[in-house]
Formats: C-alpha cells, structure tokens, sequence
C-alpha cells in the first residue's frame, strides 16, 4: 500500500466539480510530478489533502499509512506527517519567524507526547536547516513573509520543510514567480531535504524547468480533473517539446 493514496477522489467548490475521479499515490522517498495546465485542478488536489475548509469531497477516499483521513482537520493532518508548501504564502506582521517556526516545532513535539525544544537545541536545530536551504540567518528576526519577496518567501517554505522533515510534502507551485536564482536555491533545497529526511514529495507545477533540478520518478498529468496520463521522466521532455495541446482532447484515465 502506498503511503499516500487518492482512490477515486471528486471534489466540489461551491456547486462546482473540479475533480472527477482522481487517482493518485506518493510514496516516502520518492518525487511525484503532477503537472497539468491552468485550471485542471492542481492547487485543488493540494488542498483537499490538506483538509481545506471550502472543498467538499463528495466521493472518494485520501489513505494515509492505511488510515482514511478524508474526513481529518488540517491540525490532525499536519500532525500524522503530512506537510504542505503553498503557492501564496502568507504574511503575518508582527510575528518573527524565530517564534513561529519554535510554535510549530513545539506543537509536532506534543502531539508525540514529547517536552517543548530547549531554546539552545532550537537555535542549533534551525542554524542546521537554515544552511541546509541557504537560507540567511538575519531571517530569524524578520516578521513571517511580511515584505518578503517571492522568493524570499518560498525559501522560507523550504526551511519549514528542512525543521519539520515530514513523511510526505505537497508543493504547490513552488516554482512560481521565482527567477533562475532563486529557483536553483529552493529546488536544490528541496532536494537536500528529500534526500536527508527520505520524505515522498508530490511537486506540482506546470512548468518543466523546476524538474530539471528536482527530478522525478514519476510524473502524472491532469487534466479537466483527472489524471489523463501517467508515466516516468520522458513525460516532462515531451511537455517540454509540445505543451498540453496533445492531451487536451482525450479524458482517458490512466493507472498511477
């Protein structure tokens, strides 16, 4: 069984079907690509496993270690190992990162029944992630994603990623807006974590240049809210070659 498993998943906005019967799996220590083009229900998918409020899942299950978590709050779900990066992440003034990211470590260390961290491991703790991801140490005493650049604010999604090292990690669209600079950084962080930690990433995205970085085992395309085809590497060359206009006219699932 897979660690993370999408069985038949439909799923509404409002009155609206943006997902039609989805099927998907992530394993721990491997890279899922899910590309697809605007509007085929990408940044859905990622939020519905996260326990997004506003999405109603009308048929379908979300397994996770063989536990349906359908039904789950996003706290429980983030607690089970579940982590994810979002395309828009956003700014809360007034609270530094240092506090946050101590909250955040403090509340997975409770949910395993442990003691808060010691204010010298924590400091040890981050100072590993932050070089691991490159991230400057004078973040600690800024305000979380207040005045952050795009960049600046997906570098700090990586780190949380690097101090938290979840089973599995969702990013949505983390490649976007970045300029090849800080592209390099995020996606050669990610790939420091995965490798470091063995968590099952699915990267979502519809472009091709963040996966020539972070490489994928297994890619999969969406499309009108179900995946259309499924496959290895050659899949982001031939995206790459032809765009999406080849899989616009056919709704066949395919086995991922």
């Amino acid at each position: 069984m897979a660690d993370l498993e999408i069985r038949n998943l439909h799923v509404k906005a409002e009155d609206k079907e943006i997902l039609r019967g989805l099927d998907l799996t992530v394993n721990k220590g491997e890279v899922h690509a899910l590309m697809g083009p605007n509007g085929s229900g990408k940044s859905t998918l990622a939020n519905v496993i996260m326990g997004h409020p506003n999405l109603e899942v009308t048929e379908g299950e979300i397994i996770y270690k063989g536990e349906d978590i359908t039904e789950a709050d996003p706290d429980e779900r983030a607690r089970l190992g579940l982590f994810m990066a979002f395309q828009y992440p956003v700014a809360i003034p007034g609270v530094t990162i240092a506090k946050y990211l101590r909250m955040v470590m403090n509340a997975h260390r409770a949910a395993r029944g442990e003691q808060e961290v010691p204010l010298k491991e924590f400091r040890q703790t981050v100072e590993a992630a932050m070089k691991l991801t490159n991230v400057p140490k004078e973040f600690s005493s800024r305000y979380l994603n207040d005045g952050f650049s795009g960049g600046e604010k997906k570098r700090l999604e990586t780190l949380q990623l690097a101090l938290q090292k979840p089973e599995i990690a969702i990013l949505d669209e983390t490649d976007s807006g970045l300029d090849i600079d800080a592209l390099n950084v995020v996606a050669n962080g990610v790939n420091e974590v995965a490798r470091d930690a063995g968590t099952g990433v699915l990267i979502i995205t519809h472009y091709q240049r963040i996966l020539h970085i972070v490489k994928p085992d297994r890619v999969s395309i969406l499309h009108n809210g179900r995946i259309v085809h499924a496959g290895g590497p050659e899949l982001v060359d031939k995206l790459e070659a032809e765009g999406y206009a080849w899989i616009t006219g056919t709704n066949e699932p395919a086995t991922v």
